[in-house]
């Protein structure tokens, strides 16, 4: 949700509402894998106590840990800034979901790739995961969804649904579990 994310004005920057870059924290699992999280100190469905949000690098343009380092690299800021703080003519400002929208649409535009909204980045995130065969459960949870009503906005549904329908499913056992119910 890109609300959580970013601040409605520049002057609305609070790091007890907003995620500010000591935020940030690097976790690894037993099996020694790397997870970055980030707490949200208030969100649409925990606005007192928050909820934490985490992903992992991966491979290729779309690395999250990537962007982020070249964010921090090309934008220094004090531990107690906004996440995603930026350099502006007038100095450092907190990220608005205003100036995000409006820097997504001259990148789009200029790659002639369809204009984004907020709520497409979302789906489309859900997507990519479920594409990669990541389960809907999983992706359910990574994403926050608190009901199935995300599986009515994705597109591509024979892709996302083939690893599962097959003779022989690849992902058997577990697709009894992961499939979201039946409408």
């Amino acid at each position: 949700r890109l609300g959580e994310l970013t601040v409605k004005a520049i002057r609305d920057y609070d790091p007890k509402k907003h995620v500010p870059r000591n935020g940030l924290s690097i976790t690894t699992d037993r099996q020694g894998l790397v997870v970055t999280k980030f707490h949200l100190p208030s969100t649409k469905v925990s606005p007192i106590e928050g909820e934490t949000i985490y992903w992992a690098a991966q491979e290729g343009p779309t690395d999250p840990k990537a962007a982020l380092d070249n964010h921090f690299r090309v934008n220094p800021a004090s531990e107690t800034a906004h996440l995603f703080a930026w350099k502006h003519a007038t100095g450092m400002r907190p990220l608005s979901k205003r100036q995000l929208i409006k820097r997504l649409a001259a990148v789009t535009a200029a790659a002639k790739l369809p204009d984004l909204k907020g709520h497409g980045l979302r789906i489309g995130g859900t997507l990519e995961y479920l594409l990669r065969g990541v389960p809907f459960d999983v992706v359910k949870t990574m994403g926050r969804w608190s009901s199935e009503v995300f599986t009515i906005y994705l597109r591509e549904h024979a892709t996302v649904l083939a690893p599962y329908i097959q003779a022989s499913p690849a992902l058997e056992p577990f697709t009894r579990y992961t499939m979201p119910p039946v409408h």
